[in-house]
């Protein structure tokens, strides 16, 4: 079953001005739905039920040629109510005007069947008026939902899609508390966490308590956390006065801004950690620029830093520059990253049209190199062989071209014409 919420585009290449190329990768659109992902299931004999996921791939993993690249994972709690809007987050953050924020990431939304059993990790007797009779009796699943994570979707989505091993885990209010709670006892389990207006204040604050106790004795290195805060106040409260408040109606934020304050002083746990209060926004409103921020904390290291004589005048130098950065950026997420594909090829163009034939040459061959499986890049190493005139050569690129795609209708017009020729 389809998602239709956002056009799915398939990527060809565009030799236009300059900022163009950098900066607006055109996209084709190949059908008339507007879809950002599919609905998949698994059945789950740890909590003895179905359950249903939404899966967004990059649109680069949509072109067959790119089955050998590999993709960081999202995993959104609350699917149903923040995949759309963490989608398009990240489609923005990593691929529109060749944004490099964050990687091109996979996005798992994760549904809800009882979201009080599975998001809240102990049972809490009643507690008025945040756990009513009928929340208490449903709480305390949270353990058998993080190991139906890690022994069940996590093992499916690696097995079915082309993942790398690098996770972030995102929730809203009980799925912040999922959050928390993951990792603080479930720690490796991801690499990186964003909790969006936790609900800290569970099973009476004896949550907060055990988590800030358990937190202190760990090393967290190489463990990331960016931690939001809404305004849940009356107008007559403020982030200061609130801390000497003792109604139950400010029970919520008080908890987060105490965790917060252990967070910050807990030093010698090496935690990668970021915190941010949204005093414009309420417990609703604050997913969506909290999952912004966050990202954007989470994958500070992945943003290429460009000036524009640089993007205007690509020489060696640069090219040296950007080699050196994704080295960085494999050294983060554990894994080798090339610089992306479209980056590659649109200064491959550029420095062919700037009669530069060696460094041209040697940016496609890279390419090919990097992304064997991609149509695309045979494509482009087609052309610039026919540029210098090797026709041999550029039959030879086209025709891998189409072996990896025989929908290349553009490269099917190049070869019949070389060929014909």
């Amino acid at each position: 079953m389809e998602i239709s919420l956002q056009n799915i585009f398939s990527k060809r290449k565009t030799v236009v001005f300059v900022f163009f190329i950098l900066f607006n990768f055109g996209f084709a659109q190949n059908n008339s739905k507007i879809e950002i992902g599919t609905i998949d299931s698994i059945s789950s004999k740890v909590l003895g039920e179905s359950r249903k996921i939404w899966v967004h791939l990059p649109r680069s993993a949509k072109n067959t040629g790119f089955a050998k690249q590999k993709y960081p994972v999202v995993y959104v709690l609350d699917g149903d109510a923040h995949f759309s809007s963490v989608v398009g987050i990240i489609e923005e953050l990593s691929e529109i005007n060749g944004n490099t924020n964050c990687p091109e990431m996979i996005v798992v939304g994760i549904t809800n069947t009882n979201r009080n059993r599975d998001l809240t990790p102990t049972h809490s007797d009643v507690d008025p008026p945040f756990v009513p009779k009928g929340l208490s009796e449903q709480s305390g699943g949270g353990e058998k939902f993080t190991a139906f994570l890690e022994k069940e979707l996590i093992p499916y989505i690696d097995a079915k899609y082309p993942t790398a091993p690098y996770k972030t885990l995102i929730g809203h209010s009980f799925g912040g508390l999922t959050v928390m709670n993951i990792l603080t006892n479930h720690t490796s389990l991801f690499n990186s966490y964003i909790a969006i207006d936790p609900s800290m204040w569970w099973d009476h604050d004896q949550f907060l308590k055990e988590t800030t106790k358990k937190l202190a004795a760990k090393n967290l290195t190489g463990i990331s956390l960016f931690l939001a805060a809404a305004n849940t106040m009356d107008d007559n409260m403020n982030i200061v006065k609130v801390r000497r408040d003792t109604t139950v109606f400010t029970r919520h934020i008080r908890s987060i801004l105490n965790l917060n304050d252990f967070l910050k002083q807990n030093k010698k746990s090496n935690l990668n950690y970021e915190y941010k209060y949204y005093d414009k926004d309420d417990h609703g409103s604050v997913p969506l620029i909290a999952t912004y921020d966050g990202l954007r904390f989470l994958f500070k290291f992945n943003k290429l830093q460009l000036s524009i004589p640089e993007k205007i005048n690509f020489d060696k130098a640069v090219l040296s520059k950007m080699e050196k950065h994704f080295d960085e950026v494999s050294k983060h997420l554990g894994y080798k990253v090339s610089i992306p594909e479209n980056t590659i090829n649109a200064y491959g163009y550029q420095s062919l049209g700037k009669k530069d034939i060696e460094l041209a040459g040697y940016l496609f061959k890279m390419n090919a190199a990097n992304y064997p499986q991609s149509p695309n890049v045979y494509d482009s190493l087609g052309d610039f062989y026919e540029a210098g005139g090797d026709k041999k050569n550029a039959i030879a690129n086209y025709e891998k071209a189409l072996v990896l795609d025989k929908n290349f209708a553009e490269t099917k017009a190049k070869l019949e014409k070389l060929t014909s020729n």
